[in-house]
């Protein structure tokens, strides 16, 4: 399956906590164009792609993008590790803490849970390519 080595391939060392900017990547890590959408949406269309190769590249992508989970969420978690009371309120990070403290939670930065509508999976794969290359940014 994977091989796991249990570190960063690229470390994070954020020295200076800030709510305010964690709460803006979050959304990275479980918005409508984040890691944990980008991650399903390609472990899930790889099954309607006609050849392994296509099928390959699927899996690869999506698990590559299931290691980009792991470095938002560490670097949300380096940001907002020892804040404190004043220091969330003040930031417009107390909305987010009274539901999760400081744990990691997979949502939008206007608060909006992840869900699996955050991405499509058609079984066409035409129509699957073009909305992987829209949620990527993809200029057709």
């Amino acid at each position: 399956m994977w091989n796991y080595e249990k570190r960063l391939q690229y470390p994070i060392h954020i020295k200076t906590p800030n709510a305010k900017i964690a709460k803006i990547i979050l959304t990275q890590y479980g918005g409508p164009d984040g890691e944990m959408g980008a991650s399903m949406r390609y472990l899930s269309q790889r099954f309607a792609m006609p050849n392994r190769i296509a099928m390959g590249t699927l899996n690869d992508i999506g698990t590559e993008e299931l290691g980009h989970l792991e470095m938002v969420a560490t670097i949300v978690h380096q940001l907002t590790r020892n804040l404190s009371m004043e220091e969330i309120e003040k930031s417009g990070f107390a909305d987010y803490y009274v539901d999760h403290t400081v744990g990691i939670w997979p949502q939008a930065a206007g608060g909006i849970p992840f869900n699996a509508c955050e991405f499509q999976s058609k079984g066409d794969p035409i129509t699957d390519l073009f909305e992987d290359m829209a949620a990527d940014g993809a200029i057709i």
